[in-house]
């Protein structure tokens, strides 16, 4: 007799629900609000404890505490109008006093201008008595006048982090060695150019004399105690290719490079076609005086004077 086969199948699992992958999703649909705090409104309700004050004293403190905090933003808003008309004038005023200020410099400044063309005149006219042919040679050597022509434009910066080490042709210990340019560093930049054949120098606009002085202030250079911030630019004119090329072989261009290879310092020189150097601000006329009582007692003149 033929056994039967048993049944190797296996029952067939009930198919799964489409939204089971969002049970958590579908908890929080269905309990918005946490048991823990359905279950504490519930015993404060079968307390009979209610959010509201219900005792007349606490109804009143509760609305004292209302009308209070509508006094103070009430008080707040009126003393903000009040004071808004006093504060518009007053910036009103401040505005009224700056361009009467600026207005009194601008003419002060006009007057100044006008007082120096005046002593220019006559500073002109004096050279024209006593120096004859001769005046615009010593304009040009004073520094009264403007010049124009060709030249040399060199710029120099400041290193880029303004910070280096080593060793190098700052030997004095007046100074940190930093990537920062120093004012003996544009002493001997202006030098360089002066002995390299250069007729008239500025700095950042500043027209050179032979009376000029290029001095620091802390970290600051000064030329003639006028502050000058990096970049420096210097404009010498004379002969720009020649004089480009006697500057770099000097020993002044020398230290220049050295100051870049060392410390960074960025430097840039080109010649020109065309500059043009302002005349120097004010210039100071030194003549010699005989001193008093240096005559001998027979009258003779000692020859002795002083400036």
């Amino acid at each position: 007799m033929s056994q039967q086969r048993p049944d190797r199948s296996t029952p067939r699992k009930p198919a799964a629900r489409p939204d089971a992958s969002m049970s958590l999703l579908t908890n929080v649909m269905d309990h918005s609000l946490d048991d823990g705090y359905a279950e504490a409104a519930a015993r404060k309700s079968a307390a009979g404890v209610s959010g509201l004050p219900r005792t007349l004293r606490a109804k009143l403190g509760l609305a004292t505490g209302l009308v209070l905090a509508a006094v103070v933003v009430t008080v707040g808003a009126a003393q903000a109008r009040i004071s808004a008309p006093t504060l518009a004038k007053e910036r009103e005023e401040l505005i009224h006093r700056i361009q009467k200020g600026t207005s009194a410099a601008d003419t002060q400044q006009k007057r100044v201008d006008a007082t120096r063309d005046a002593v220019s005149r006559m500073q002109h006219e004096a050279l024209k008595t006593h120096g004859g042919d001769k005046v615009d040679l010593l304009a040009l050597l004073s520094g009264s006048t403007e010049v124009t022509g060709p030249g040399v434009k060199l710029v120099v910066d400041d290193a880029k982090d303004a910070e280096s080490s080593g060793g190098g042709p700052r030997e004095s210990s007046g100074f940190s060695d930093t990537g920062r340019v120093r004012d003996r560093d544009m002493q001997r930049v202006v030098n360089g150019l002066w002995e390299s054949g250069a007729e008239a120098v500025s700095v950042n606009g500043q027209r050179l004399t032979s009376l000029s002085a290029i001095r620091a202030a802390g970290d600051a250079i000064l030329v003639d105690n006028k502050p000058l911030v990096p970049p420096y630019t210097v404009l010498a004119v004379g002969d720009g290719q020649r004089l480009s090329t006697a500057f770099q072989a000097s020993a002044d261009g020398q230290y220049l490079r050295v100051l870049q290879e060392n410390y960074g310092v960025r430097t840039k020189i080109s010649a020109e076609g065309e500059l043009m150097l302002p005349p120097a601000p004010s210039l100071t006329v030194r003549t010699a005086k005989p001193q008093a009582g240096a005559a001998k007692a027979d009258g003779a003149d000692t020859g002795k004077g002083t400036s």
